[in-house]
């Protein structure tokens, strides 16, 4: 092979992985808990951090959705899952913040007709603790779930 097609095989191989590690790097626990926290901080609350058992929680019920269903497992943690194409940390914890403006603080409700659980649960000041995971799906999707500790139960969100 000559000189010229190694430096270009290299260089494009340079790019590849370049592309690929800025990916995954917008899925990176940093990623998930500057997302959640940045949307706490708004509202006063205590930021998150980063719990490995519910990381493998998510991962584990993510595996189980490589179909992108969005439902939920019922189990002991709140939960806000999201499914989209090419969707990364941020976006999915946008999805769920972008549900604030559905939710009247003067209320302590939802309004307007909108869903505003997504977002409540990002901001619930009881919570401490955040694992996600995420999965590319069999239809070209993807799925995102993040886990919440302690969970919501009934008091008030901010």
């Amino acid at each position: 092979m000559e000189l010229s097609k190694i430096s270009s095989v290299l260089a494009s191989l340079v790019v590849a992985l370049s592309l690929l590690h800025s990916i995954y790097a917008q899925d990176s626990i940093k990623d998930y808990l500057n997302a959640h926290n940045y949307a706490r901080r708004a509202v006063g609350n205590k930021p998150l951090e980063w719990d490995p058992v519910l990381e493998q929680y998510a991962k584990d019920y993510a595996n189980k959705h490589l179909d992108c269903q969005l439902m939920h497992t019922g189990g002991p943690y709140g939960e806000n899952l999201a499914m989209g194409w090419g969707m990364v940390a941020l976006d999915a914890v946008s999805m769920w913040v972008y549900e604030k403006k559905f939710y009247s603080y003067e209320a302590r409700n939802c309004v307007g007709g909108g869903e505003c659980g997504h977002y409540l649960q990002v901001i619930w000041n009881t919570s401490t603790h955040l694992g996600c995971a995420k999965v590319n799906c069999t239809n070209g999707g993807t799925w995102i779930g993040c886990n919440y500790n302690p969970p919501p139960k009934g008091d008030l969100p901010y």
